[in-house]
């Protein structure tokens, strides 16, 4: 399918992959656009299934009944450690995908993402004892770490501009689809003695389908560029890779001239951005200038994503819907699914909206939608405990504001606001950011609900969610329809 857009006139390098032409406004094939967005995105697809497994599983396993174990009798530590497991590993992988992702490149780390998410399912389905069963889900959150890392990435640079912001959103819609099948394998295997190993262990031939793909795909035409102007490669051997990259990204509709001004174009920018500077990037320059501002609006979006309680309000989401009298929310599993359903159906309102109206008006309205909902769910608990559609309404407007908002759109600003020299790691300070506040809103959540109770907790969060909106609106830029490299000319200098 062919689909006629207008193109600007400068560079845009390898951000731009998408199009069948070069400046001068023709045409861009979405053929060729499929695959090197499907293949990372199953990478968001995975981490999303292994949270909706995990749900069911955690009951399977320490059932006396179902569990197919001696050992299942699990103190609060030891299932704990279960559910949190592979946190603790994405944790590790955000670390390690920062000391490794300029020298991978952005392909190998989501093949070794995808090697990870094998060995570990198969390391934790088979697992014969509790000490094998934690190892599998650290290897699996390892997986987790590196694909949240280079999924973003590699998507953004071999996507068209015009269609980035859809593509990088519809990376978070698959992980929503995850936790939907997640949900849905727990539901069939809930009541099956070893259910728990198949749970986890399905993980493993999506994997297998992740690598494969990865492994038949270009690496990112900007990262062999990058490495030659690092001195870390021929300049002349990866120019010629760069163009074979493109030709397989771009389709057959670009000519080599297009392809091979392109690549010269890209140069010119990465020359640019790294003029008078030697070697790559490193920590500290993260956290100067450019890259400051860069990962203050990155790292921000993503800490207020965890921080404004996403995971409490949906642990109250059952007996919300109990106390409104719904007699589905006797079931878990259902209800699970129900709510899932309705994630999918607002991240793909965000998706088809973000190229159109633009990333800040969805995060100023959803966020200001994220505030209600937890001021309206501290009322009901606090004095409105005889009007239960309150609750409920409050809740249904949490998961919409939030999946139309922080889901999709703080991932897409990760990916694309980070200056190119520090682009990979400063990605992996965000994703660190990320992992390291959803570990600590987790952990805290307990003796929070103990000491304050849950009108108070959510008013907490809706105070939190107020200065989040004040955020947005006073440092987070527009970048729709701009290239990467003018995101970095424009709005970060």
């Amino acid at each position: 399918m062919e689909v006629d857009v207008q193109v600007r006139t400068h560079a845009q390098g390898e951000g731009d992959a998408g199009r069948g032409t070069a400046a001068g406004g023709a045409a861009f094939s979405w053929a060729p656009v499929i695959l090197p967005f499907l293949f990372p995105a199953l990478g968001g697809l995975l981490f999303g299934y292994d949270i909706g497994a995990t749900s069911g599983a955690t009951i399977s396993v320490q059932s006396a009944d179902l569990s197919g174990t001696t050992w299942f009798n699990l103190s609060s530590v030891q299932l704990g450690l279960v559910a949190s497991g592979s946190l603790y590993g994405a944790l590790g992988g955000s670390i390690l995908a920062y000391r490794v992702t300029d020298f991978l490149g952005r392909r190998i780390e989501l093949v070794t993402a995808a090697a990870l998410y094998i060995l570990g399912a198969l390391v934790t389905g088979f697992a014969p004892n509790f000490v094998a069963l934690i190892i599998g889900r650290i290897l699996y959150g390892i997986g987790i770490g590196l694909a949240m890392h280079g999924a973003p990435l590699y998507i953004a640079e071999t996507s068209p501009s015009q269609i980035r912001g859809t593509l990088i959103s519809l990376k978070e819609l698959f992980i929503v689809l995850g936790i939907l099948f997640g949900y849905l394998i727990g539901s069939f295997e809930i009541d099956n003695v070893g259910g728990w190993r198949y749970m986890f262990g399905f993980g493993a031939p999506l994997a297998a389908v992740m690598a494969i793909g990865m492994w038949s795909l270009p690496p990112s035409p900007r990262w062999l560029l990058l490495r030659a102007v690092q001195g870390k490669g021929s300049m002349e051997d990866n120019k010629k890779k760069a163009i074979q990259a493109l030709r397989t990204l771009r389709g057959s509709s670009a000519s080599e001239k297009v392809l091979a001004d392109d690549v010269e174009d890209t140069i010119i920018s990465i020359k640019a951005a790294y003029a008078g500077q030697e070697g790559e990037g490193n920590i500290w320059e993260v956290f100067e200038g450019a890259s400051l501002k860069a990962f203050s609006i990155g790292g921000g979006l993503v800490l207020f994503q965890q921080i404004t309680g996403q995971p409490s309000v949906l642990y109250y989401a059952a007996s919300i819907l109990q106390t409104a009298g719904f007699s589905a929310a006797s079931d878990a599993a259902r209800v699970a699914i129900y709510i899932g359903l309705f994630k999918l159906l607002m991240t793909g309102v965000a998706v088809l909206k973000v190229d159109d109206l633009g990333r800040r008006p969805l995060l100023i309205g959803g966020v200001g939608g994220i505030a209600l909902s937890l001021f309206l769910l501290a009322a009901y608990y606090k004095i409105l405990n005889n009007f239960p559609f309150v609750a409920v309404g409050a809740l249904l407007l949490y998961v919409g504001a939030y999946q139309v908002s922080f889901g999709p759109i703080s991932w897409l600003m990760v990916s694309e606001i980070f200056p190119l020299r520090t682009r990979g790691r400063g990605i992996s300070l965000a994703v660190l950011t990320n992992f390291g506040s959803n570990a600590l809103v987790t952990f805290a959540f307990s003796p929070l609900q103990e000491f304050l109770g849950p009108e108070n907790i959510f008013f907490l969060f809706g105070a939190i969610a107020v200065l989040a909106l004040v955020f947005v609106i006073l440092n987070v830029p527009e970048t729709k329809g701009l290239s990467l490299e003018e995101i970095e000319s424009k709005i970060l200098k």
